[in-house]
């Protein structure tokens, strides 16, 4: 485990706070105590952590409701969650010890014995972190299902009323030539929140996958798709206006360095999004997906401002 962590904690003691935070600080990680259920989940949406622990020693039914919403939410449930359980359950006046633990109500990744054994407790974070690496491809960058799991969940929704997504960014890399790598980074984590909230929150039981670079990919049910692709629009645009100063706002463009040292005026940077609805004629696996996609999204970027693209062969339109 050599990667710096942000870890969330929530629920903890001041005694079982102090001696984790101290643990965790000096192996280099970021520890973020959050005091209730809706600070957890609003930290995790806005900027997820890497490792939720939760002390469970005598876990009231709201710590109970959070945790078995973040496990039901398909956009978090592959974070890791660590619960702190009494040693055994003698000593354990509530109940919750592992002994009789309900794991069903509280479904947790791993759990650590109080007192804490430190080198047992650094094993199992390393194990819980591996396991879903494996488990649930995530990209390390946003957090997001990667490119195995986005290939299940389209060959899921093929010959059902869903629609695939695919969004990248227009400008993309002369904005990484122009302002860095870093801020290239946060401008891909912050789309990678844009996208999976808006779907979340408008699309309702939807799915948000980032195959890499500037590439996302969700899926939704067919009558939500218009909804969904025109918020994403509309806050891809409130959200990405901090992104560039007010010159650059008020002239529509920004100057980046082409690889002949000359500079260049280059739009603002907005999005490509291509809809392809999965019980068309003829959609039978993956690849015939992503070959209309790839079709959609030329056109898309044909221009440089912000739009989306239906695919309405085969198939009457939402």
């Amino acid at each position: 485990m050599t990667n710096r962590l942000r870890v969330g904690m929530i629920g903890c003691s001041p005694e079982a706070l102090q001696s984790l935070r101290l643990q965790l600080i000096g192996k280099g990680h970021h520890v973020i105590p959050v005091g209730h259920g809706a600070e957890l989940l609003g930290l995790i949406y806005s900027d997820p952590v890497d490792l939720v622990i939760a002390d469970l020693t005598k876990p009231g039914p709201d710590l109970i409701a959070v945790i078995s919403d973040l496990k039901a939410d398909s956009f978090v449930s592959t974070i890791p969650l660590l619960g702190l359980l009494p040693e055994s359950s003698a000593e354990s006046s509530s109940g919750s010890s592992a002994e009789t633990f309900d794991w069903e109500a509280c479904p947790i990744d791993d759990f650590i014995r109080q007192p804490i054994h430190y080198p047992e407790f650094f094993s199992r974070v390393a194990l819980a972190l591996q396991r879903t690496q494996r488990v649930m491809d995530r990209n390390p960058l946003t957090k997001l299902p990667g490119n195995t799991s986005i290939q299940l969940a389209i060959q899921r929704a093929i010959r059902r009323p869903m629609a695939v997504g695919y969004l990248d960014l227009n400008q993309f890399k002369p904005y990484n030539d122009a302002y860095g790598f870093a801020r290239g980074d946060e401008v891909l984590r912050m789309v990678g929140r844009i996208v999976a909230n808006t779907v979340r929150e408008v699309g309702g039981d939807g799915f948000v996958g980032h195959i890499g670079g500037d590439d996302f990919v969700f899926i939704v049910a067919k009558e939500k798709a218009r909804d969904v692709c025109e918020a994403l629009l509309q806050n891809f645009k409130m959200v990405t206006a901090g992104l560039f100063g007010e010159e650059e706002r008020a002239a529509g463009y920004f100057i980046s360095t082409n690889r002949h040292g000359e500079e260049q005026q280059i739009p603002l940077l907005g999005v490509a999004i291509a809809v392809v609805f999965t019980d068309s004629d003829g959609i039978e696996h993956t690849g015939r997906i992503a070959e209309l996609a790839a079709e959609l999204k030329r056109f898309a970027k044909m221009v440089p401002e912000s739009r989306y693209v239906f695919d309405r062969r085969g198939l009457k339109s939402p």
